[in-house]
Formats: structure tokens, sequence, C-alpha cells
């Protein structure tokens, strides 16, 4: 909670913010779960959220059953961001490797680049996103998704986070 009063404290400037989102060494589990933690929670269903997975920098992806990914940021960080004002997302058939930088978020008090998860293609984006950006803030997980891609490297989902993992390390982000 210390650091949601730290970004509602912020100005415009989101640069001031952008280390603590996207701190570039990923502590090793054993090293999170020696932190107790009695706060909040990420997700009110776990059937939600089972598939997830998420990167350092708080997107998140969830794989479908056809081999599509679909891609959003995660409630850490829409709450950090604050009220979406805008969603600069790429055009469909942009080909990206994992953590090229796809788009942006804009709120009243910061701005956010977006970086792939993954490697593959955007096969869709969420065009309800141009008219509503403030999804991102209401849902998320469900109707805020960003985009959705191919798979290109399915081994490349080892590298990222799953639910656990990654409350763990916005827990460490916290104290």
């Amino acid at each position: 909670m210390a650091a949601c009063g730290l970004f509602r404290s912020l100005s415009s400037n989101f640069s001031t913010v952008l280390p603590l989102l996207t701190r570039s060494t990923l502590m090793c589990p054993s090293q999170l779960a020696s932190k107790p933690y009695f706060g909040r929670t990420l997700f009110s269903s776990s059937r939600t959220s089972a598939a997830l997975k998420f990167t350092d920098k708080h997107e998140w992806i969830r794989v479908e059953e056809n081999g599509i990914g679909t891609v959003g940021i995660s409630d850490f960080a829409q709450e950090a961001l604050g009220d979406v004002v805008y969603c600069g997302l790429p055009e469909v058939g942009t080909q990206l490797a994992q953590n090229d930088e796809f788009g942006a978020l804009e709120s009243v008090k910061a701005a956010s680049e977006l970086y792939s998860p993954l490697t593959g293609e955007v096969v869709e984006v969420n065009t309800l996103l141009a008219d509503n950006p403030g999804l991102v803030n209401k849902s998320c997980y469900k109707e805020g998704w960003l985009m959705k891609m191919t798979i290109g490297n399915p081994a490349e989902l080892d590298t990222l986070m799953d639910e656990a993992v990654y409350e763990k390390y916005i827990r460490s982000m916290e104290d």
C-alpha cells in the first residue's frame, strides 16, 4: 500500500515511478518467500488467473487453447498509473520480439510504455480501448486486455512469472 500512496502523490512525471515498476533484477522465489505478507491479493478468482504469466514490467499474458496469447497489464500497474485516458496499441501484423516496446498507456498523472511478454505477431488489438481506455482500470484481466498475439517461441513462457511469484515480486517492491 505504501507504493500506491507514492504513485498517487506523483504528478505527471512517470519517469520517477518507472524504475520502481521496471526493476531490472528479479529476486529468486526463495528470497521473496521469506517475507511475510498479509495484504491484498491480485485476483478474485483463481480460475481467471490460472493461466496468467507476468513480466517484471507488469504485463501479463494468458495463452488460450488455440495457441494465441492475450496480453494486458496487471492490476498493480493499472493502480500505479491511475485513470487511463489513452491507449496506443500496435497494428495487426506487427512482429514483436520478447521485451519489444509495442505501445503506451497514458493516464491523468503518468505515461508508461508497454513491452511484449513474448515473441510473436499481433493478430488483434482491443478496439474498445480507443473509445473507452478506462476499461484497463475497470477490468484489466478481462475487458481491458490490450492485444492478442501468436506465440513464436513457447519456451519464452518459462521466463515469465506465475501468479504466486508475481505477488511476491510486487511485495518485494512495496517493502
